[in-house]
């Protein structure tokens, strides 16, 4: 009997083989698109710090260091004091921004010439530049880390402008870079005047989509969260350009020889370290580290290791105060 049961199954399944029936195509693919990085908005809407009117600034100008405290005596009652007290200092940073903020694979540690402004404010106060704790932020989360007290600081290749003044601090200028634009190189576009209705990338929350979108010949913008997202939609052909600060670009070339800048530059972006408004005396405080390291050549040896390959301004902006 269980031979019999066997036979018959053996032949259920011959059956069920020779029979006429198809495989079912369940889809039809007719073109396959590139994955799109997380967060991806098309043509979102501008806006890069306070929504009031902004009155008109200087926003270079900042406030004048005083005397500076000795590194582990910062005065009682003061913001440098509660760090000193906490025992590290939180800042905000970058961590996707070849040269300026980056983690590097070998250590995994975070490195750059913003990561070295970090760490030269937290010698100052401890006399330890290592006493830090690095928040990783996007481009459009630096205000609101400052204004709800989640960072001390923000260095995160930030321009000061009118309009962020009226919500935050800024140090002194400690880097000027400008805008420009960067292709496949085999692309035929010279500069932004090409990009009239073309998809250009650029990071959410920053100035360079305002920037775009004043341009003779506005693109449509594609914003994303980090710019090291910008380089993967260009590398596969999503967007037909990146513009933004050149010496993010220039972070961007280097890690992609298939990639080139290209027209000059049309704008100037002034970067500053980010502070709570509150917290004026942290403003003066981190304006006489930037003074220190500009006497003591601190600026010029991490300007040499980073942003030589850059080809910007090898000497330190001259500051500039308002009082």
């Amino acid at each position: 009997m269980e031979k019999l049961a066997g036979l018959v199954m053996v032949l259920l399944l011959a059956a069920g083989c020779a029979s006429s029936g198809k495989p079912v195509d369940l889809a039809t693919v007719t073109s396959v698109d590139e994955p799109q990085p997380v967060g991806v908005e098309i043509n979102p809407p501008t806006t890069s710090g306070a929504a009031s009117q902004v009155p008109q600034c200087d926003p270079t100008a900042s406030l004048r260091p005083g005397t500076q405290p000795q590194p582990g005596a910062m005065p009682a009652g003061s913001t440098m004091r509660a760090i000193q007290d906490r025992g590290r200092l939180i800042a905000g940073v970058d961590q996707n921004t070849f040269l300026f903020g980056f983690r590097n694979p070998t250590s995994n540690a975070l490195e750059g010439f913003d990561i070295d402004r970090v760490r030269d404010v937290a010698a100052a106060i401890f006399g330890d530049p290592n006493k830090v704790q690095y928040k990783v932020i996007t481009s459009a989360e630096r205000i609101d880390a400052l204004k709800k007290g989640e960072v001390d600081i923000v260095v995160r290749t930030m321009t000061a402008t009118c309009e962020r003044w009226a919500d935050i601090n800024f140090s002194t200028t400690y880097y000027v870079a400008g805008q420009r634009v960067a292709v496949d190189r085999s692309s035929a576009i010279t500069g932004i005047d090409q990009l009239g209705g073309k998809r250009v990338c650029a990071a959410k929350g920053s100035t360079s989509i305002a920037k775009l979108r004043q341009s003779a010949a506005p693109p449509e913008v594609v914003a994303v969260d980090n710019w090291s997202d910008c380089l993967v939609m260009l590398q596969q052909g999503q967007v037909v350009a990146v513009s933004t600060d050149d010496t993010i670009l220039a972070g961007m070339v280097a890690q992609d020889p298939n990639v080139k800048m290209v027209g000059p530059r049309f704008t100037d972006e002034p970067y500053g370290i980010g502070i709570p408004k509150q917290n004026q005396d942290m403003v003066r405080f981190v304006n006489g580290v930037l003074e220190r390291s500009t006497a003591n050549g601190s600026w010029a040896t991490s300007y040499g290791k980073w942003l030589a390959q850059a080809g910007g301004a090898a000497t330190p902006p001259v500051a500039r105060y308002r009082d």
